[in-house]
């Protein structure tokens, strides 16, 4: 899989652990940033992870800030994008099983870097149920 990585200054520790991660488990990394510590501003790489995967360069995308929320609000401004907040291992699995979620999201000031690359690895794991969900999901697309 092709997996459109990014964060901000407080994600980049665990992005950069988790990059490494995902190419141990032989998943193709698109990593876009950012490359230091220094303070920086999440929209700009959440856009980049969301126009990724929108834009089929990537088929799944994931975002580490420090508590992630932003990043989930600003991922999901871009048409075709179901960004999911994760926080554990229910909204890992549920976001991609009911909700068909593409995009992960998590704070590296709420979970260690061993947590979210857990969480991550139960997201991209996981398939959408479909069934009773399209309609859904659909309705979730068609509200941009």
């Amino acid at each position: 899989m092709r997996i459109a990585l990014g964060s901000d200054h407080a994600g980049f520790d665990a992005k950069e652990s988790l990059r490494e991660k995902l190419r141990a488990l032989g998943h193709d990394v698109l990593d876009v940033g950012t490359a230091t510590r220094d303070s920086c501003d999440y929209p700009d790489f959440a856009l980049k992870v969301a126009h990724a995967v929108a834009g089929r360069q990537a088929d799944r995308g994931v975002l580490v800030c420090g508590t992630g929320i932003g990043m989930a609000m600003t991922a999901n401004k871009v048409p075709g994008i179901r960004a999911a907040l994760c926080t554990d291992e229910l909204t890992a699995e549920m976001g991609r099983r009911h909700n068909d979620a593409n995009v992960f999201c998590a704070g590296a000031r709420v979970l260690t870097a061993d947590r979210i690359a857990a969480l991550v690895a139960i997201f991209l794991a996981t398939p959408f149920d479909g069934g009773r969900h399209e309609p859904r999901v659909r309705k979730i697309d068609q509200a941009h």
